[in-house]
């Protein structure tokens, strides 16, 4: 039946017009820290050599930094190395850290704990940043210096060429919802390169196919791990605002058994991010992460700080929590993974833009490197690799490596003490490492062995539903087009996910996008509102079967974020 489809789909493709094709030096496959990163060393490097190269950014949003989103305390270690004059490039506005602080909370009503601040949370000379506004900053520099960038063109399929990859296509647009072809039906475009980097974050589409591919997990000790990310912009009154002023949280409402913590940035101009972090992994599938971010905001601390306060913005993505022992071969015939779509994010500094933009560095050396020898196929970057690997990148992952997979076996408590001695008494060198080769959609238990969970309802003052959140973060879709959210097996969502998980997908998106409605005779039927999608990619994640794939929509739908 596989064979027949394929079959079926060839001969469809040799039915259409040819698409339109271009080809560069460089492509790298989105506009985020790590890609940006690379396109700006590249041109760095073209220019000391007295050289050029074709060098072109592909970018799903609109504009550049309207579909990223992170906290975000910036460790300015990598831009320091890239631009070392940023402070003079009139960079967007950002906020020195000049306090940390860090609690435990234990009820919604019981006073916050204050703890010592652990040594990863020091943060001191970091800077506060909208990373959607740094971004669309980067980009300017790197267009700049001679980088094409193409912003609404995602990237859909990977092409190939004798095995190598070769570049990537993007989509094919005036589809309608039933896959006919409308009269604005045009082909996507063919984006070849010598060399292709992919820079698509957490759970990039197209990276995930290459992983599989080439097998890049093969020699990892641990697979993949995965948080999601939500939050919120505040504009705060004088009283509350306390700029520069860095705050972190653990315990309620999260619980022993569910790795969930709290941020509080404060900014400029009175501007607060907000946000609430669950690790996928957890067990009970009556959890809801979003609602639990809405019920965070209720403890008495929280509704203080927000007090007069008013939400403008959301939004919520995925983030890579595998840390050391989840590094993938970095490198196939023809590209390579930089960012987090190999998943470099310091799960103890809550940290990812430094090292993503990094590796984006020394991705663009390697293939600089590379091309000044006049490779032009199937180049494999093996000096990237281990670039990485004997870089400050490595060295800050491994000295971290066991405390993520330390609450995954233990829990909060004793997480808290290992995680305590660790970092005082064996400073990141136990002589020994920690390990998880359970993914995170295969550890939700079945609703019948699990407790129900209360949420209280929104109070449309600091707590919100669902809707509003995804007014609030701007997101909007073509209707008439195909779903992007792919439902392999259209029967799993009813006879698997509701009827053993309790309607799982309905709770673990923080978008609304999927629902189950009676029908007439009893039963429900299964309803995707992708319309509705944030591009967090928790389902591609957290599905119990793996039955849903988020793939490219087409046009340039998306969230709309400016501040995030």
């Amino acid at each position: 039946k596989q064979r027949a489809t394929s079959e079926q789909a060839k001969k469809q493709e040799a039915m259409l017009p040819a698409r339109a094709s271009t080809t560069h030096d460089v492509v790298v496959v989105g506009g985020g820290p790590a890609g940006l990163a690379a396109a700006i060393r590249l041109k760095q490097l073209c220019k000391r050599a007295n050289t050029d190269l074709s060098v072109c950014v592909l970018e799903k949003a609109p504009q550049i930094g309207r579909h990223t989103l992170s906290g975000c305390v910036l460790q300015p270690t990598a831009l320091d190395e890239l631009l070392p004059d940023w402070r003079s490039m009139q960079p967007p506005d950002s906020t020195l850290c000049t306090q940390d602080k860090f609690y435990m909370l234990l009820s919604r009503n019981t006073p916050a704990i204050r703890l010592p601040n652990p040594p990863t949370q020091h943060n001191r000379g970091n800077i506060i940043i909208s990373l959607s506004s740094f971004v669309q900053w980067l980009g300017e520099v790197a267009e700049s210096l001679g980088v094409q960038i193409f912003p609404g063109f995602g990237a859909s399929e990977v092409l190939y060429d004798k095995g190598s990859v070769a570049g990537v296509a993007t989509p094919d647009t005036g589809i309608a919802k039933d896959h006919t072809k409308k009269p604005e039906f045009r082909r996507g475009t063919e984006v070849r390169g010598k060399i292709t980097l992919f820079a698509e974050g957490a759970r990039g589409s197209l990276s995930r196919q290459l992983i599989r591919k080439f097998d890049l997990m093969r020699d990892a000790p641990s697979v993949q791990s995965y948080s999601i990310g939500l939050k919120e912009l505040w504009r705060l009154p004088d009283a509350t605002h306390r700029r520069g002023q860095v705050v972190h949280t653990i315990g309620w409402p999260g619980g022993n058994s569910t790795w969930a913590g709290s941020f509080e940035y404060h900014m400029h101009n009175n501007l607060l991010a907000l946000g609430y972090v669950v690790g996928l992994d957890y067990a009970n599938p009556n959890i809801d992460p979003y609602a639990q971010f809405q019920e965070w905001k209720r403890h008495r601390r929280v509704q203080k700080l927000l007090h007069g306060g008013e939400c403008l913005q959301f939004g919520a993505r995925v983030l890579t929590e595998g840390g050391y022992q989840a590094i993938p071969k970095l490198y196939f015939p023809g590209g390579a993974l930089i960012g987090c779509s190999a998943g470099f994010v310091n799960v103890a500094k809550i940290k990812g833009a430094h090292t993503a933009m990094k590796s984006g560095m020394l991705a663009a050396e390697a293939a600089f490197a590379a091309l000044q020898t006049g490779a032009a196929h199937g180049v494999e970057l093996l000096s990237y690799d281990g670039a990485v690997r004997s870089s400050w990148i490595t060295k800050e992952l491994k000295e971290v490596r066991n405390m993520r997979p330390a609450f995954r076996k233990a829990g909060l408590l004793p997480f808290m003490a290992y995680s305590a001695a660790d970092a005082y008494l064996l400073r990141g060198h136990a002589p020994f490492t920690l390990r998880s080769r359970q993914e995170d959609h295969t550890t939700t238990k079945p609703l019948w062995k699990c407790s129900a969970k209360e949420y209280s309802a929104p109070d449309n003052v600091t707590t919100f539903d669902k809707a509003t959140s995804v007014a609030r973060s701007g997101t909007s879709h073509e209707e008439d087009q195909p779903p992007h959210l792919v439902v392999a097996d259209e029967k799993v969502p009813v006879e698997v996910n509701f009827k053993r998980y309790g309607g799982i997908d309905v709770k673990f998106c923080p978008a609304g996008v999927y629902e189950y409605q009676s029908v007439a005779g009893g039963g429900v039927r299964h309803v995707i509102n992708a319309a509705n999608c944030v591009h967090c990619k928790t389902c591609d994640v957290k599905d119990p079967t793996q039955n849903i794939t988020w793939t490219m929509p087409q046009g340039q739908g998306g969230p709309a974020y400016t501040d995030m």
